[in-house]
């Protein structure tokens, strides 16, 4: 998104091939950005024309977002910006998704968003004359942060987000890649509008979230060692690393030398005795995307209990209900609260047959679940998780093997 408003051609390597991304790529094509993409070794290359600031074009037809949250809702910070109407869509599972959280402060900002109660689909109508925002958002959400970010890049004036807990800072890391300019000062983030930014080369690094299921896998499993790679150390994200030690974890973390914009580095994780744990409301932004596989980790002989963690419930799926379901179809105990799940991993799974529910994460999480079951398990909807890992199921095979 950024190399599509900025100046000058951007080329990003190893960008995702998952479907959640390819969204992305087709809604900026459908607002006039040439993009192509070429086959590599991990991923896609891309070459992307950048349009400048507030050169976007307003497209033929609605655009398609899929599955994908993130497009929708940093997309619509973006095309608050533009004197043009968007009609972002979705799939069945982005309609259940909340979007007066980013209405409400882009409509503050001067833009006018339609939905339906809140929801997807969402149009956009778009004013060159956004006004800056001071804002504080009722959820931490690094989706609504970047929105605001965004739409504040464009505005006559300076924007701040406040945030009392941290969330993860990738918009703000890639804007100062660009060109831009972007200060932290306490909780507060703050852009001021006007900023050009510049085409740039830059490499994706491994996404440690998907990461996490071959770092669990690697935990729970006797005998196992995994290493991982060339995989993001965002401090903002390795909240799973302190957390897979307290659970008993054998982890070894090697940075790579000082890389532009991202820290990236190797992760080696092998088996270590299972040991009780719980995750606290201040530590759930941190590890949003890995609760569910956290709490596979119980399964094998430990206990995990997770609290404030009620945004799980308005993810693909209800993240906490379909998550116990999966469990107590496979043998497990699982304990469901409002806002999060206690497991005690007291026995073995036996398996059985479970649903993800067109939720990526609760496919690859189920599997790793399955590894250490008594009995088959079959996953219902596994494809889901194509949405951001398309080779997940390939790699584990090499991994079994």
């Amino acid at each position: 998104m950024l190399a599509a408003i900025a100046e000058g051609v951007s080329i990003i390597e190893g960008y995702s091939t998952g479907a959640d991304c390819a969204s992305t790529l087709g809604c900026l094509q459908g607002l006039g950005v040439t993009i192509t993409s070429t086959e590599a070794l991990q991923g896609r290359d891309l070459r992307i024309t950048g349009r400048g600031p507030r050169g976007l074009s307003a497209p033929a037809g609605s655009l398609d977002a899929g599955n994908s949250g993130s497009t929708m809702r940093m997309l619509a910070g973006i095309l608050a910006a533009h004197p043009f109407s968007t009609t972002l869509t979705r799939d069945s599972s982005l309609c259940r998704r909340p979007m007066r959280r980013i209405i409400t402060p882009l409509e503050r900002m001067g833009a006018v968003l339609d939905s339906t109660e809140g929801r997807p689909p969402l149009t956009i109508h778009g004013t060159t004359a956004l006004s800056p925002v001071d804002y504080l958002p009722p959820v931490p959400s690094a989706q609504v942060k970047s929105a605001i970010l965004l739409a504040g890049l464009h505005a006559d004036g300076t924007t701040v987000v406040h945030e009392p807990l941290p969330t993860r800072d990738h918009t703000e890391r890639a804007l100062a890649s660009f060109g831009g300019t972007v200060e932290r000062v306490g909780d507060a983030v703050r852009v001021t509008g006007g900023q050009r930014l510049v085409g740039r080369m830059l490499r994706v690094p491994g996404d440690i979230s998907s990461a996490a299921f071959w770092m669990v896998a690697g935990a729970a499993l006797p005998g196992s060692e995994v290493i991982i790679d060339g995989v993001g150390l965002n401090p903002t994200r390795t909240a799973i690393i302190g957390v897979l030690r307290r659970m008993g974890a054998i982890i070894e973390v090697t940075p790579d030398p000082a890389t532009d914009g991202e820290p990236v580095g190797t992760i080696r994780v092998r088996h270590g005795a299972p040991i009780a744990a719980s995750i606290e409301p201040d530590e759930v932004p941190g590890v949003i995307d890995e609760l569910p596989v956290l709490g596979v980790l119980a399964t094998y002989g430990g206990e995990l209990r997770v609290s404030g963690a009620q945004e799980l419930r308005v993810k693909e799926s209800d993240r906490i209900s379909a998550f116990a379901d999966g469990l107590r179809a496979m043998g497990g105990h699982i304990e469901e609260a409002h806002d999060g799940f206690l497991v005690r991993g007291h026995k073995r799974l036996t398996g059985g047959h479970v649903d993800a529910r067109h939720d990526h994460r609760l496919a690859m999480a189920f599997a790793i679940a399955a590894l250490g079951s008594t009995g088959p398990t079959t996953v219902h909807d596994a494809g889901a998780a194509a949405v951001s890992y398309p080779e997940f199921f390939t790699v584990l095979d090499a991994l079994r093997a």
